[in-house]
């Protein structure tokens, strides 16, 4: 399902596809740390302007078949990379979470690289898991998406986990 997913450069005209993607309430609810208002066109254009001008943020278009349905990011925090990604929820349970995540890790060189996911979100944890990520903590955080505080699991994909996938 996955043969025709790729990773690219975000484009301007990609904009309003991943705008319309934020849309979905449920999505919003799953991600929980997402922006306050995301229905606030001026908002999503400014962080969107920040982080493709920030050299040290990785982001990517997911493509599937030249069709844009999602993003991958990596992106520093302190000394750490991080990563994020998000999928057109219409998009969900077709594996494009996992191949666009394992992806933009062959892309870094650096380890380990860490995540981050609500507790509650069950398919975010299972995508982590897939890509070699490992729970190593436990944190909370307030989450604009839900407007209240949310518990989250602290992931790491180990040194040890850089050469996965080339054996």
């Amino acid at each position: 399902m996955t043969a025709d997913l790729q990773l690219r450069p975000v484009r301007d005209d990609d904009l309003p596809v991943l705008f319309a993607h934020q849309q979905d309430p449920q999505a919003n609810w799953m991600a929980a740390f997402g922006p306050a208002d995301p229905a606030d066109r001026a908002a999503f254009d400014a962080h969107w302007s920040r982080i493709r001008a920030d050299p040290r943020i990785v982001v990517r278009a997911v493509t599937v078949g030249g069709e844009v349905v999602g993003h991958v990011t990596a992106f520093p925090v302190e000394e750490r990379t991080e990563v994020s990604y998000w999928i057109d929820p219409t998009r969900w349970g077709r594996g494009y979470a996992t191949a666009a995540l394992t992806a933009l890790l062959r892309e870094l060189p650096q380890r380990p690289v860490h995540a981050r996911t609500a507790k509650d979100n069950r398919a975010s944890l299972a995508v982590l898991r897939k890509c070699g990520f490992v729970v190593i903590g436990e944190d909370s955080g307030y989450a604009a998406g839900r407007g209240t505080e949310v518990a989250e699991w602290v992931l790491e994909l180990p040194a040890q986990g850089a050469d996965q996938g080339n054996h």
